[in-house]
């Protein structure tokens, strides 16, 4: 039988990112005469990419947004975020042991996040965690990201993986349907940036800490799923 492969989003499950995306953002909107917001306006779009992030950062402030203005935005939150990587992000407590558990016990690792890739890739590197990872893909590696199964399911075929042994981790919507969609199953953590209770979500398993997450659970996880 393979080793199992356990594939993680990025932001809100292995990095808590916020600060930084929010500072990103700020340092954008700005610069089009945009007052900042904070985290707490933003709570249920930090994870959904930058563009979600200036549109409705701008209906916020009552300002409309056209397309021209919203590519040169991108390009500052992109360029802003790129050179101040890691700036204040940092693993969630727990992660690197985790990690190190489920390594040491023989199983595979991925991400798979919409989170471009080359963003992606600069702060797992900057953090020191890239090369755990068999693969790395993001919201523009593939012709479609998550909540597609395709997403996920080209992931694990990347790390050399099957999705017959696979497990998605994950802290939102996204996680759980790509999941769902590729009849994978999933575990879910409650502190990222979920606009729902992730109970509602129906994850397979939830965890509150990642000391939780074991060789152990991820083989009972996908026992339950071939039952």
């Amino acid at each position: 039988m393979s080793s199992p492969l356990v594939v993680f989003d990025l932001d809100g499950t292995l990095v808590d990112t916020a600060p930084d995306l929010v500072a990103s953002l700020n340092h954008a909107v700005v610069q089009a005469g945009v007052e900042p917001v904070t985290y707490g306006d933003l709570t249920h779009l930090v994870g959904h990419g930058a563009r979600a992030m200036i549109e409705r950062t701008f209906a916020l402030r009552g300002k409309t947004i056209s397309e021209e203005q919203l590519a040169w935005q991108m390009k500052e939150f992109v360029d802003f975020y790129h050179g101040s990587m890691p700036g204040g992000s940092m693993p969630y407590p727990g992660l690197v042991a985790a990690l190190d558990r489920l390594q040491d016990a023989g199983l595979k690792l991925a991400v798979c996040t919409n989170k471009p890739e080359m963003l992606a890739m600069r702060l797992l590197e900057r953090l020191g965690l890239l090369g755990r990872f068999a693969a790395v893909s993001g919201g523009d590696t593939f012709a479609v990201r998550k909540p597609h199964a395709e997403h996920l399911l080209s992931t694990v075929a990347t790390a050399g993986g099957s999705a017959g042994r696979s497990v998605m981790v994950g802290d939102s919507l996204n996680d759980i349907l790509v999941a769902r969609n590729a009849s994978v199953p999933s575990i879910a953590v409650p502190f990222g940036y979920s606009d729902v209770p992730i109970e509602s979500l129906s994850p397979d398993r939830i965890i509150q800490h990642f000391d939780e997450l074991t060789p152990h659970l991820v083989e009972t996880v996908l026992g339950r799923k071939t039952k």
